[in-house]
């Protein structure tokens, strides 16, 4: 853990966001992508789910537009104005061939050179176990990354007009245990924290604190977490594959 992280490649423009569900980018990336797209970088997020079973006290058919209103609004305080889902269900996504298959149709569609998800390991820094529905969107997002250049995979997205595109070039893993890089990001920071405190509904039935505190002290946590490791700058950590 003391070795120094190296920054983030920044010789792309275009990357796609992919993770299970709406807030899974606030609670920490957003800061990263708020100083991209400040740079002119072009980021799209791709939910595989509404979010619909994540309020115990809101019905699943109130809770899906409730946090899809949220997940809009929270990225574009970020400036990200694409958000796409995916509607698999919340709690139960499946790991597998129908969801790679997805998120490969959506790196084809977009095109990215980097793409972006969430830890898809068992546990969360050893301490907290991980959601299963985290670690299938990991995971599958690992290998779609793959599974979008191959055009004997998948074979059926060439007759819908999605030609493979094997120009992604990394796949950053945000959350995870075992970061080897990071970006600075103290411009993007308050931007962070108005997005994910755009997540009003679930905040409320997460925490009795005010949902602008929450998140304040959350995303500024995040972003001190891995100072010793990166010239004492506020960042955004990322376990980077490269392909």
């Amino acid at each position: 853990m003391a070795d120094d992280l190296s920054p983030m490649p920044d010789d792309w423009q275009r990357a796609l966001a992919v993770v299970a569900h709406p807030d899974d980018l606030e609670y920490g990336a957003a800061a990263a992508i708020a100083t991209w797209t400040d740079a002119g970088r072009e980021i799209v997020y791709l939910l595989a789910t509404r979010g619909e079973a994540g309020i115990d006290g809101m019905p699943p058919e109130e809770a899906a537009p409730v946090r899809e209103r949220e997940q809009r609004a929270g990225a574009e305080v970020v400036g990200v104005s694409t958000v796409e889902f995916l509607d698999h269900r919340d709690g139960v996504i499946e790991y597998g061939t129908a969801l790679r298959r997805d998120i490969a149709a959506a790196i084809r569609r977009h095109r990215p050179e980097l793409v972006i998800t969430l830890n898809h390991r068992d546990t969360w820094f050893g301490v907290a176990w991980n959601t299963p529905d985290h670690v299938a969107v990991g995971r599958a997002t690992l290998d779609a990354a793959g599974d979008a250049g191959n055009r004997w995979i998948f074979t059926d997205l060439v007759d819908e007009g999605l030609a493979p595109w094997n120009g992604v070039r990394w796949v950053a893993v945000a959350g995870s245990e075992r970061p080897t890089h990071a970006v600075e990001v103290s411009a993007g920071v308050d931007r962070a924290v108005a997005s994910l405190a755009e997540h009003r509904a679930y905040i409320t039935a997460l925490s009795d604190d005010d949902p602008d505190e929450y998140a304040r002290t959350f995303v500024e946590q995040a972003v001190s977490a891995n100072k010793a490791r990166f010239g004492d700058r506020q960042s955004v950590a990322f376990e980077l594959f490269g392909r």
